[in-house]
């Protein structure tokens, strides 16, 4: 079988797991990832060898991209303070709570190479994460929390993994280099992310092809990595912080065809991408365990379930004292930041593991500098992989019948309240607009028609009029000047909404979810109306009609 009739069947098996994972209810990471095993043990078909190079630079840009690019930057901020204290120390946290497990139990490890194994299996994953928490309706500060340390913990993760590695290969190791190395390691990632994030936006202001613009939006990430990595800075944090420049910015610089394009683009890629991510995981653990031999699989197993549960113990350690120590010193000076038992523990039991253990398990080297092969390589892969395993099988499993018992979920009434408020507000706004803007350069029946919409729309909202009460319109403008008019007048409106939500996006006024939901209603009809335009031009005449932003 060669390579593309494999990434074909892939494809298919894919397409078809995705559709069950609907009527299964089953976390679609579990099943991919199941469905990866199953392919890895036909005997058919034949090994697939996935390079650590092709995980870091095929999967990671992208989905982290993505992920990045679905974060309130004003949430992010807010909760800055618990994501970091995850981020970062609880990685350290875990990695030594691993590292001491593994040194005084499973035989050989020494403290080099246990340190190894707790750096690789410390950060929980942000594709891993994102597939299993969407849909279960958990309080978006918990979503934006958990999606938050996701993206940042890789960097703390890669630079405990890089110099437990060195002290494995060379012998030595120095904390206060390891320290300094991950300073100038992040913030150098940062930065180079942001630079890029701002000519980026600035290029993309002269780019009129929504075609061209969505190939750049690939093409970002990609560069971004590779640049941050040849100068030995995160390429993780620097597409993280890029992607966050440009969440930020995307209101205002892409005009409503590129948006929809992108967005189209970006659900089938990231679609593929982490299908494939959790099949290919999947079917690398046959391959490893065919090079360690079945005889020594059963003790490695006992092993693997139990530097899992110490992985799972240590979050839940470290974020309740945490949590309990800013209430007790008083440091909590906000009420949105408090959290409760049943929130803290959800918090804790969604650590699942991915992409980035998988990337990082494979990158370890063949050989020391001496020529020696890398002491238990194989059986720290064989631990890797089932930590992944048990993580995204136990606590994906159990994170939805959880969260419904504990009773952490957000009412759905708080979003359709602050949903039905934003929309009043946009709705008033417009009428406004309408009188104060368009009114004296509006013929009479075009204005009357205009206004009639959106005060029953408001009137609707209100609970005025009940969606089969709605009183007739007037007489439709059937005049093919008064329609162009019409037509060209609701555009006008359409924009002044754009305006009004890239106002409140700016100031954090309402959820970010609300805002992106309203601005693809937008984008659609704004679509629809330069559609009806284009339609009324005469034949040859411009087609240019004073679209969106």
């Amino acid at each position: 079988m060669t390579d593309i009739e494999i990434v074909l069947v892939l494809m298919a098996v894919l397409t078809t797991l995705a559709s069950l994972t609907q009527n299964l209810k089953i976390p679609q990471p579990i099943l991919l990832l199941t469905a990866g095993l199953v392919i890895g043990f036909i005997p058919s078909i034949p090994d697939i060898h996935l390079e650590s190079e092709v995980v870091f630079l095929i999967f990671l840009p992208p989905l982290l991209y993505e992920a990045a690019g679905n974060i309130s930057w004003h949430e992010f901020k807010a909760y800055r303070r618990p994501i970091a204290m995850l981020a970062v120390w609880l990685v350290f946290f875990t990695t030594v709570a691993v590292a001491a497990v593994a040194h005084y139990v499973i035989p050989g490890f020494t403290w080099p190479l246990a340190f190894v194994l707790g750096a690789i299996i410390s950060p929980p994953d942000a594709v891993a994460a994102t597939s299993t928490i969407r849909g279960l309706n958990l309080p978006s500060r918990l979503i934006t929390i958990l999606e938050g340390e996701s993206l940042v913990n890789d960097a703390s993760a890669l630079v405990a993994y890089r110099y437990a590695v060195a002290a494995v290969t060379s012998g030595g190791f120095v904390l206060w280099q390891a320290g300094w190395q991950f300073l100038l390691v992040a913030t150098g990632g940062i930065a180079i992310g942001l630079a890029i994030g701002y000519i980026f936006t600035h290029v993309h202001n002269k780019l009129e092809n929504p075609t061209v613009a969505t190939s750049i939006t690939l093409l970002m990430p990609f560069l971004t990595f590779l640049l941050a990595e040849h100068l030995g800075l995160s390429g993780v944090l620097a597409v993280v912080s890029m992607g966050l420049y440009l969440a930020w910015h995307s209101y205002e610089i892409f005009s409503f065809q590129t948006r929809m394009q992108i967005n189209s683009f970006w659900n089938i890629l990231v679609f593929l991408l982490n299908g494939f991510a959790f099949i290919l995981i999947g079917s690398q653990l046959p391959i490893v365990v065919k090079a360690i031999g079945y005889e020594s699989i059963i003790k490695l197993i006992g092993y693997g379930f139990l530097v899992s549960m110490v992985a799972i113990a240590a979050r839940i350690i470290w974020i309740f004292p945490l949590e309990y120590l800013y209430t007790l010193l008083g440091t909590r000076r906000k009420k949105t930041l408090q959290f409760s038992p049943s929130e803290l523990f959800i918090t804790s039991w969604a650590g699942m593991r991915g992409v980035v253990s998988l990337a990082t398990a494979l990158a370890l080297p063949f050989t020391l500098r001496n020529g020696q092969p890398f002491p238990l390589r194989n059986e720290i892969l064989f631990l890797a992989f089932m930590v992944i395993f048990v993580t995204l099988v136990l606590q994906g499993l159990t994170l939805p019948y959880l969260i419904r018992r504990l009773g952490v979920n957000e009412p759905l009434h708080v979003g359709e309240l602050e949903e039905k408020q934003v929309r009043l507000a946009i709705t008033a706004s417009s009428i406004a607009f309408i009188e104060s803007e368009l009114a004296l350069g509006l013929h009479d029946d075009v204005l009357n028609e205009l206004k009639s919409r959106f005060e029953q729309h408001s009137n609707y909202l209100q609970g005025i009029l009940r969606m089969d009460e709605k009183p007739r319109k007037g007489d439709p403008l059937t005049t093919p000047m008064f329609f162009k008019e019409f037509v060209q007048s609701e555009l006008a409106v359409v924009n002044h909404q754009r305006d009004l939500i890239i106002h409140w996006h700016k100031n954090g006024t309402y959820s970010e979810e609300i805002i992106r939901r309203i601005e693809q209603e937008l984008d659609i009809r704004s679509l629809s109306l330069q559609t009806q335009l284009r339609r009324l031009q005469p034949i040859g005449a411009d087609n240019q009609t004073g679209g969106a932003p």
